[in-house]
């Protein structure tokens, strides 16, 4: 049998656990295909991210013929969350960085956020558990955040290839646009 392709029930769940509601969920086949949609939604005036970072993030902005930016990091390895800010661009950020390990600051994602009102910003949670502090709580207040975790990583289910994202209502009714249209 094949699983709900709606994961109606998981993301209930998941919507009880981080306190949103199941309209703000957008549950896929693995955290990579969330971020797939993401460029495919809302990369369409450019995505910017670190130059040391997910690799396929440069992929995605191939792929699909996007106008990208690598920032590089600085000396120390820490990533300048300024050189984010006003870009107006899709910006996509895995928080903590890999493969440096190193986060912002809930304060530095607002800032980006704020600085980019018109623009998605993607925050790529693949190993917030081992060390970081989740974005999740800031979609109550930013329409242009989305959140992407995966069951890969901490929670050791890397073959069942689950992911989700979290966000505003809208963003997770663009991202099953695409899923719903694409599969």
């Amino acid at each position: 049998l094949y699983s709900d392709p709606t994961a109606k029930e998981l993301k209930k769940k998941l919507a009880d656990l981080y306190a949103v509601q199941p309209e703000n969920v957008f549950v896929s086949n693995g955290s990579d295909e969330v971020l797939n949609f993401a460029f495919m939604a809302f990369g369409g005036q450019g995505v910017i991210f670190p130059e040391i970072s997910y690799g396929f993030y440069e992929v995605y902005a191939e792929l699909y013929q996007l106008d990208y930016e690598k920032i590089p990091l600085e000396a120390d390895f820490t990533l300048d969350y300024e050189t984010y800010c006003g870009k107006n661009k899709m910006v996509v950020l895995a928080n903590p960085n890999a493969p440096t390990g190193i986060e912002l600051t809930l304060e530095q994602i607002e800032e980006i956020l704020r600085s980019n009102p018109d623009n998605v910003v993607v925050i790529d949670e693949a190993y917030v558990d081992f060390g970081g502090t989740s974005c999740i709580p800031l979609i109550h207040k930013y329409d242009n955040l989305l959140v992407i975790q995966t069951f890969s990583k901490s929670r050791s289910l890397a073959g069942a290839r689950l992911g989700f994202g979290v966000g505003n209502k809208a963003l997770i009714q663009d991202l099953n646009t695409i899923k719903y249209s694409t599969n």
